[in-house]
């Protein structure tokens, strides 16, 4: 009797290429010596509630989709069983978690890796009572990911993205926060924050810093004073896109493995690109280590080959 692998996919991320490799990667998975339960998405939340229904009578989990896809798997897996291994193949928009660990965009290439059975022990992210793979976010753009339509994602890419972000420049939203991290205290006026485990957000690589290791219980925290003029507009542009490299006192950077942040008034976040409710108080905590993740040791380009488990 060969092992179990539950594979939760959605049929409509990225241009719903799934359907015609769908029956491909099962047999990738079948000949790697695993009995596959496989499963669409329904709706939002859906791979969350598949997963906790029957990851106890698993082996491991892959899903392919958007990252928000990989959030509701992750998000199921350590709300009943930490540490089962989770395989990803990308099939989203964007796909910022796999690009910033050089998985496949080959879908079949991504199966094969997760065969081959190397496991990377990942951190990831307690926001409250939930999780999160790769950022956590609120202000100005968080809302672009989940407002923007998926047919547009699916026909643009990158573009719809930035039709939608255009809209929000002109509404620039402002926070009156308190903010903990690590003992270390800061309060001031916000618009926009986001608490990070990845080298790619929004499809821009550096933007979360250019030393970044996900597997070091630490989190990069990136938090923007509300700015009053367009002059102050640009200096927190160019300092975000790493265009001046001097400090900008309008940014915030640092790192914390647990952050916790007061408001007046609630205030909506995203949660891998997926809204996230309002919240005026949360507090977000690294779990170190805690994210069994498949990934190919022997790919080359694959940035942190000396932080992997052993094959599973």
């Amino acid at each position: 009797m060969g092992k179990k692998l539950l594979f939760v996919y959605n049929m409509h991320s990225g241009k719903g290429m799934i359907k015609d490799r769908l029956a491909d990667i099962i047999d990738i998975f079948t000949k790697g010596g695993y009995d596959v339960i496989a499963h669409p998405t329904q709706a939002v939340g859906d791979a969350t509630r598949f997963v906790r229904n029957y990851a106890a009578m698993s082996d491991c989990v892959v899903c392919s989709g958007g990252d928000g896809t990989l959030d509701e798997v992750v998000d199921g897996v350590m709300d009943t069983i930490p540490g089962l291994p989770v395989g990803y193949i990308p099939a989203g928009s964007t796909n910022d978690f796999a690009n910033s660990l050089a998985i496949p965009r080959d879908m079949l290439q991504a199966a094969r890796d997760i065969v081959l059975g190397d496991l990377y022990q990942c951190d990831v992210g307690a926001f409250n009572d939930k999780f999160f793979t790769y950022v956590a976010a609120f202000g100005m753009f968080t809302n672009v990911s989940y407002e923007t339509d998926q047919t547009l994602k699916n026909n643009l890419g990158h573009l719809a993205y930035l039709l939608q972000a255009g809209k929000e420049v002109f509404r620039i939203p402002s926070y009156h926060l308190v903010i903990q991290a690590d003992g270390r205290r800061i309060e001031g006026n916000y618009t926009y924050g986001m608490i990070t485990n990845t080298r790619v957000v929004g499809g821009m690589r550096n933007l979360t810093g250019t030393s970044v290791d996900m597997n070091d219980g630490l989190f990069e925290v990136t938090l923007v004073r509300t700015p009053t003029n367009p002059i102050e507009v640009n200096e927190i542009v160019q300092n975000l896109l790493n265009i001046n490299e001097n400090s900008s006192p309008l940014v915030d950077k640092l790192k914390a493995h647990r952050i916790v942040i007061d408001s007046s008034e609630e205030i909506a976040w995203t949660l891998d690109g997926e809204y996230g409710d309002s919240h005026n108080h949360v507090n977000i905590e690294n779990c170190y280590k805690k994210l069994n993740l498949f990934l190919n040791r022997r790919n080359k380009t694959y940035p942190d080959q000396n932080n992997v488990a052993e094959k599973h």
